[in-house]
């Protein structure tokens, strides 16, 4: 029996949900993106769960002895219906102490909200649980995991993505990405720690602090402010800040307010210090030098450490860690705001979303948007040991934290997280594994997933054309208009897949697997959209056989509408290097058997020399044969069965005991 390859490989369907329900959903989505805030505009991820906890800097633990009995008695009678918002009404009021010696009421309140179906919640619920908890919490996890694993991303393994690039790039029109994980060099790093960096656009500034400096008789290494401008295109030489910012004590982690007059930094293990570190605050003089440098004060500096500064966009917020007593974890983000009379109010936990029972470091507020950057390892999502996420503020909350995804995140450590005002490039600490004392400056152009912008959802389905069963593949999204890249993801199990990306922009889809030809869509995203994606499996027992290769009478010159689909064969071959490839070229019965025989090879061949001249790889991964009119698909009693008979064959030869790569790289 014949496998006939339609002309028309895959077929696309770009359309947005239907349902009233979805589309209201959508359209809700759309106006938090549009919403005006000080002539910016705020923008917001898809719509997620609201939980609020009042009494988080209020007070310390709360208890009411009378409310709990009564939600035991209801649970014990199994009345779900009075347990839920007696329960709900408690864990609402719970101070931070209750995070950790009572996450088993958060437990039961995620348990009652997905038995009543409403699985946000309970989602929203479970990973608080999973971010506070003390104990064993296996069966949290597995709880959390069965309503996750719809929206789970399994992310392609870095040298993985590199590997594909690297196969198709010579035959598609993208570009190779840009590089990632790029050191800022000689001009800025040392040989000793260099870290913190904090990036002013309006004064084309990056300020960090290194260890660069000793002192003593014991040469002890000495914390220091350096700054370095950004003079065409370039980083000049870094510089110290010199005295009286710099000083015998240690100094790091500072902010600059957007006029460039005022500095906040830490300073350590210093006469006036409270704790081990404080926060300070220092203004530029009329005579270009820095004076005035005074502590902020107990209303924000604690007896233990407090560090890492960084303004909000308005400059009336200031964020910071510290790992002082009273917080959720061993450090957390902390934030203090400015008061009508100009002073700053006493410092607040930033809430139990951000904060973990784990580190939470390094924020960094971005300049233009609500969006705080931190590093933690106390998150759900962890590619080495801290990572650096984003959080969205809508409204008072702080949305889930997103972890930025392995373009930015390693297998290492990455820390203070820092942006210039046209979020084109990212500048951040990261250690070498293989070194992980020894923290460098790295920049690189901004990947979507830590662009604040990318808030407009796409998702979509991969289903066979023929069965209407999922597929598995590896996708990647292309910005065509920004070049900004977006990291691979394979398709999950049941055929799905989503990202987030900015509006109004251009983007190409790749999605690829050893199952059928690369899948190759354009489109320009305005709105949040669905894609329902078909295309049709490739039966490596069968032939293909393309009806638009068909070549001039008596001739074997590849013909320019055949180039799409061959150029289709040369990326599967490049992107899949272990298959061979097996040309079978056929004539119909007119005309001398012996010149078709040769004609027929002569088609064979030349098929075979474009394949292998574009794709750049060796003519021995394919075999051609010419077979003249010796195997006809059909008697010829029609013009019709002439044509059909005139043809040429692709076998794709899968070598024995090749699995999927998704198999090979695992689902963890």
């Amino acid at each position: 029996m014949n496998f006939r390859f339609p002309i028309i490989l895959c077929t696309f369907l770009l359309v947005l949900l239907g349902n009233p329900a979805t589309a209201q959903k959508t359209k809700q989505v759309r106006l938090n993106n549009k919403l005006l805030t000080d002539s910016t505009r705020q923008i917001a991820p898809k719509a997620e769960v609201a939980i609020d906890f009042p009494n988080v800097n209020k007070i310390p633990y709360y208890y009411d002895k009378k409310k709990l009995k009564a939600i035991r008695k209801y649970e014990k009678r199994k009345n779900w219906q009075k347990t839920l918002p007696l329960l709900e009404a408690y864990v609402g009021n719970f101070g931070i102490e209750n995070f950790y010696k009572d996450t088993q009421l958060m437990w039961r309140l995620a348990q009652l909200y997905e038995r009543k179906n409403q699985l946000d919640k309970a989602k929203a619920y479970y990973q608080l649980v999973l971010k506070h908890h003390r104990t064993d919490i296996r069966k949290v996890q597995l709880y959390y995991d069965s309503l996750e694993q719809k929206e789970k991303d399994y992310y392609v393994p870095l040298d993985y993505y590199y590997k594909l690039v690297e196969y198709r790039k010579n035959v598609t029109k993208f570009l190779p990405p840009k590089g990632v994980n790029v050191n800022m060099g000689y001009e800025i790093n040392s040989k000793a720690e260099d870290y913190g960096p904090a990036v002013i656009s309006e004064n084309n500034q990056l300020i960090f602090t290194s260890k660069r400096t000793f002192r003593g008789l014991n040469a002890v290494p000495n914390e220091d402010l350096y700054f370095t401008k950004m003079v065409d295109g370039a980083w000049e030489e870094a510089q110290s800040f010199g005295k009286p910012i710099n000083s015998i004590w240690n100094e790091g982690s500072a902010c600059l307010s957007k006029d460039g007059k005022t500095l906040y930094f830490a300073r350590c293990e210093c006469p006036d210090c409270r704790g081990n570190c404080d926060l300070y605050i220092a203004h530029l003089l009329e005579d270009g030098t820095w004076g005035k440098i005074k502590n902020l004060g107990p209303e924000i500096n604690s007896k233990a450490w407090d560090s890492q500064p960084t303004l909000s966009k308005n400059e009336d917020t200031l964020y910071f860690a510290s790992d002082r007593l009273g917080g959720f974890g061993l450090s957390d983000i902390w934030f203090t705001h400015k008061l009508k009379n100009g002073k700053w109010a006493p410092a607040q936990n930033a809430g139990p979303v951000i904060n973990t029972r784990e580190n939470e470091v390094s924020p960094y507020f971005h300049p233009l948007y609500q969006v705080l950057y931190f590093s933690s390892r106390g998150q759900l999502l962890n590619f080495g040991d801290f990572d650096i996420y984003k959080t969205y503020r809508v409204g008072n909350r702080w949305q889930e934290p997103r972890n930025l995804g392995p373009l930015v995140n390693g297998k290492g450590s990455e820390y203070y997280f820092s942006i210039d005002g046209e979020s084109k490039n990212l500048y951040y600490a990261k250690a070498d594994p293989k070194e992980p004392k020894n923290l460098d400056l790295y920049s690189f152009p901004l990947p979507m997933e830590a662009h604040p912008l990318a808030v407009t959802h796409i998702e979509g389905v991969l289903t066979d054309s023929v069965s209407n069963k999922p597929l598995t593949g590896i996708i990647s999204i292309i910005d065509l208009d920004n070049g900004v890249e977006v990291a691979s993801k394979y398709i999950r199990p049941d055929g799905t897949f989503d990202f987030d990306l900015i509006d109004n922009t251009r983007y190409t889809m790749l999605i690829q697997s050893p199952d059928f030809f690369s899948v190759e869509k354009t489109f320009d995203l305005a709105t949040d959209t669905v894609f329902k994606v078909m295309t049709t499996m490739i039966d490596h027992s069968l032939p293909l056989i393309f009806k638009n290769i068909e070549f001039d009478g008596g001739k074997w010159d590849i013909k320019k509408d055949m180039e799409p689909i061959l150029d289709r064969i040369v990326l599967y071959l490049v992107d899949h290097p272990t298959f061979r490839l097996k040309i079978g070229g056929h004539t119909d019965s007119s005309g001398d058997p012996d010149l078709n025989l040769e004609l027929s090879q002569q088609r064979a061949d030349a098929i075979k020399r474009y394949l292998a001249k574009k794709g750049k790889f060796s003519e021995d991964r394919i075999d051609s044969f010419g077979y003249g009119s010796t195997e006809p698909l059909k008697d010829e009693l029609t013009d019709e069965d002439m044509k059909i008979n005139r043809r040429v064959e692709f076998k794709l030869v899968k070598p024995e005991g090749e699995q999927n790569q998704e198999q090979l790289q695992g689902w963890d």
